[in-house]
């Protein structure tokens, strides 16, 4: 609960289909397309809070001039402190050129990030590489102004050695190689470049990214910007990470989030398209768009996290989702309370967890709507009036338990006295509470270490003097690393993990650990030749997810804490029933989506073990 989950990256791209002066006639302003790219770009802050870029393509420039621009910035004000530069040159601009803005002609000559084709990038570092130098888009520069391009993507290969094998055995330039995206964009201008010397009239970009992407094992949506005038967005063939576009006679547009395009350029959600799986977006020089298969299609595993966690949930369908995980969790909660919602207070700790909240209130609602309707139907001659009116007017009981303090927020990342920050972060609501009687029911999208919900916020709660407190997660028991983007890679961190490990150690079941740890070596040393099966599930496999669950209880429970403590966590079926289009779940049952996905679960593992137990 409020842990500090590792976001994502995210990818904002659009591409006029009109000269930059149809743009001023028509919305008053030569900037349509650089406001537009920051508002996508806003409206997907929750996934880049490391660093953000954009770069700009200008079409039909004289030879001689520079027709693609970069700029970026590292840290979390990264967005606005891009566009705060972006405003800066163009007033300088006008310092010297007064009016230059009334002139779109001119000012595509003069202003650097006047284009018609912009890509823009949220970075969240997954390899903990904060530095500037890693943010996207990456450059590839060439003489020939065709081979230029600007690349960035939201992505997580599980090949990146063999990629570097790849460009090492062939002798291609990797300027990049701490940077996942390096040998991705540098294995893409090879073929480029190939392909280029095979058609001078052009380069086929569609062959460009079949041939590229053949060699990428992982998920990604990343995008490009070339010199020549094309541009594309493409998407791996399970799905894994998100992508959605849009167009009409005056934009093509793409985001990792629907909600960003439709409230961004105000469009009818039902005209926003998902980009298909192992599908590029390509949009040539003069403004055709197409969508073409560039990989074949494999199964769909697109990720779930996405849904409970990432995507904001004014998206419609993800709302749904929402709230389904929420009513899932229903019956749980009333077998955890024996039913008693007389004495319980339902709650939700942080705000993102608040479309979920009203899921479990729909579902303990409907509890008591029918056992009114029962008793009645059961007992009507022998109630009072009084009785019959008490039944009907009953309700679950709803409290605003904890309010964030949003001015304290900037103190808590790096601060050595993070967890007593944390629990002045949320300020609670005295008095919601009967001490000693009361049952408090707390719902969260997640808990991945819970670092924060045993040293802060349980103590916290605990504060108010309930009997008992119910920590609710939305999304299942987090076991595995991910390895697709989301920088969550560290297994020994997930309190669901160490829950299993303390369980082995209190049964003697010792050997299981270590068993774990020499078949995970062995798979690593010989990956052709490796068990299908993830070895990891070994640690779990002793165990129902209640047991778990109880475990997780205990070790997060400290001694300062006088209430009961009670976890539970969403079941496997009641994800895949609340987000069918979404199955990839390899972060709860370890079935990784692609081949090397379970290695670095191995690896995860053996670096835990080989920590703990090497002395």
């Amino acid at each position: 609960m409020s842990d500090q989950i590792k976001h994502e990256c995210g990818l904002a791209f659009i591409r006029l289909k009109k000269p930059i002066s149809y743009y001023y006639r028509k919305y008053g302003s030569s900037f349509y397309a650089i406001n537009k790219l920051y508002l996508l770009m806003e409206k997907q802050h929750n996934r880049g809070q490391d660093g953000a870029g954009i770069a700009t393509l200008k079409l039909n420039v004289e030879p001689g001039y520079q027709f693609l621009h970069r700029l970026r910035k590292s840290g979390s004000n990264a967005i606005r402190e891009v566009f705060d530069s972006v405003n800066d040159e163009m007033t300088e601009l006008e310092r010297m050129y007064p009016n230059l803005r009334k002139h779109p002609g001119l000012l595509k000559g003069y202003f650097r990030f006047m284009g018609e084709v912009m890509l823009g990038h949220l970075r969240y570092a997954t390899k903990g590489l904060t530095s500037v130098k890693y943010c996207h888009p990456f450059i590839q520069s060439d003489i020939n102004p065709n081979r230029n391009i600007a690349m960035a993507g939201n992505f997580g290969l599980v090949n990146n050695e063999a990629l570097l094998d790849y460009i090492k055995d062939r002798n291609i330039s990797n300027t990049d190689r701490e940077s996942e995206i390096g040998p991705m964009m540098h294995i893409f201008h090879h073929f480029l470049c190939e392909e280029e010397g095979l058609h001078p009239e052009g380069a086929n970009i569609e062959e460009v990214l079949k041939k590229s992407c053949a060699l990428y094992e992982g998920g990604y949506v990343f995008g490009g910007l070339i010199g020549s005038g094309h541009s594309f967005i493409m998407r791996d063939p399970r799905g894994i990470r998100p992508a959605y576009y849009y167009e009409d006679d005056e934009v093509v547009i793409a985001a990792s989030e629907r909600p960003a395009l439709i409230t961004t350029f105000n469009l009818n959600p039902k005209k926003v398209n998902e980009l298909p799986r192992g599908a590029a977006l390509l949009v040539d020089p003069e403004g055709r768009l197409e969508v073409k298969k560039i990989l074949e299609p494999l199964d769909k595993k697109a990720c779930s996290f996405e849904r409970i966690y990432f995507s904001r949930g004014n998206d419609a369908e993800i709302y749904k989702e929402r709230i389904q995980l929420g009513l899932n969790l229903a019956d749980q909660v009333l077998k955890v309370l024996n039913n008693d919602l007389k004495n319980t207070i339902v709650s939700f700790i942080p705000n993102t967890a608040e479309i979920a909240f009203y899921g479990l209130i729909k579902g303990l609602e409907n509890y008591l709507k029918n056992i009114e309707a029962d008793r009645i139907i059961r007992n009507k001659n022998n109630m009072t009036d009084a009785e019959i009116r008490e039944l009907i007017h009953r309700k679950v009981r709803i409290e605003k338990i904890a309010i964030k303090d949003v001015k304290l927020r900037t103190f808590i990342t790096e601060d050595n006295s993070r967890d007593d920050m944390v629990q002045h972060v949320y300020d609670i609501t005295y008095g919601t509470v009967k001490r000693g009687e009361d049952t408090l029911v707390v719902i969260d999208d997640s808990i991945v270490r819970g670092t924060t919900l045993r040293n802060s916020i349980l103590k916290m709660l605990d504060r108010l003097g309930p009997k008992k407190i119910v920590v609710v997660s939305s999304a299942p028991q987090i076991r595995y690393p991910d390895c697709y983007g989301i920088d969550m890679s560290k297994m020994h961190e997930f309190i669901a993990f160490n829950a299993a490990i303390s369980l082995l150690k209190k049964q003697g079941k010792d050997a299981v650990i270590h068993e774990t740890y020499k078949n995970c070596k062995a798979a690593l040393a010989n990956p052709e030749n490796a068990p299908e099966e993830n070895q990891v599930k070994a640690i779990y496999a002793d165990f129902t997810p209640e047991e778990v669950s109880l475990e997780i209880a205990e070790l997060l429970k400290s001694d300062e804490v006088d209430a009961e403590v009670e976890i539970i966590f969403q079941s496997i079926e009641g994800l895949h029933e609340a987000c069918p289009d979404n199955t990839g779940d390899w972060y709860f049952t370890g079935d990784y989506p692609t081949p090397n996905g379970k290695h670095v679960a191995h690896q995860s593992f053996v670096d835990y073990y080989e920590t703990k137990f090497s002395n």
